[in-house]
């Protein structure tokens, strides 16, 4: 069991960012898309605004892969996650941006695992730790 234990942070945290970092180099292959999608939702400067997205999904989600400042970056993509799911699936009505928005919200909630608890095994934060 403690085997489990010591290698579900670490898996948590592979999970948690793998969805920031395909989405960062997603929205860096599409950049004009992406700034095209964000000025669509009202959201003023989106060229600005997909800058720190893509510092924010790249930066963050590396950051939370490797294990690094681990509890500050958590709390800050937990509310990148709320905000975004706020802006970007709000159309309760569609049961697939709902499921989208309830997406974000679970991320949310994972990312605050972290800030409770810390990166776990096998990170920068806890290196030189059994």
């Amino acid at each position: 069991m403690d085997s489990l234990v010591k290698l579900a942070a670490p898996a948590g945290r592979v999970l948690l960012s793998l969805i920031f970092i395909i989405a960062g180099i997603g929205k860096l292959t599409s950049a004009s898309a992406t700034i095209g999608y964000i000025a669509s939702k009202g959201i003023p400067l989106p060229e600005v605004s997909y800058v720190l997205t893509l510092i924010v999904e790249l930066g963050g989600g590396a950051l939370i892969l490797i294990g690094y400042q681990a509890r500050i970056v958590a709390l800050l993509l937990a509310g990148f996650c709320i905000v975004t799911g706020l802006i970007f699936h709000n159309d309760f009505s569609d049961q697939t941006t709902f499921i989208m928005f309830m997406k974000n919200l679970a991320m949310a909630g994972g990312f605050l695992q972290i800030v409770a608890h810390g990166a776990g095994a096998f990170s920068v934060d806890n290196r030189g730790q059994a």
